[in-house]
């Protein structure tokens, strides 16, 4: 059963999303993205080029060539991706396809809206038995 996982409070939730990938990167664990909405993928991709500030985390769009050879990757459609082990969700909606990955991240920033959608999420992967890990991104770094 695929594990959940939610970092809240985030200042950043980009940035977060950013550390996290990073961390994952370093670990060579690969990773999908789930950004449906072009201006938060677009945000995304300029962050990591920004991060580490001395280096560089290699990413491309599901659509690219390089796709298949790219430790991560960022996609509108999780579902026509490849890699199954780490779905990083940028959507305020539940990922389609998020149950064939060994792993669902959620990044929560503190705004209102943000809030409001990750418990709805909380509450459909709770109803459906997942057990979720919380870990608040106030208290200590990602």
């Amino acid at each position: 059963m695929t594990q959940v996982f939610f970092y809240h409070n985030a200042a950043d939730r980009i940035a977060a999303i950013a550390a996290l990938i990073g961390k994952a990167y370093r670990q060579h664990k690969p990773v999908l993205v789930y950004a449906p909405e072009a201006p938060v993928a677009g945000a995304l991709d300029r962050q990591l080029w920004l991060q580490p500030p001395t280096g560089f985390i290699p990413h491309v769009s599901s659509s690219s060539p390089l796709a298949d050879e790219t430790p991560v990757i960022i996609t509108g459609d999780p579902e026509s991706a490849r890699q199954h082990e780490r779905l990083i969700n940028l959507s305020e909606e539940v990922p389609p396809g998020f149950a064939r990955f060994t792993s669902l991240i959620e990044v929560v920033g503190q705004e209102a809206n943000e809030r409001q959608s990750a418990r709805a999420r909380v509450k459909f992967y709770k109803d459906r038995g997942y057990a979720i890990q919380y870990f608040d991104l106030a208290e200590k770094p990602a």
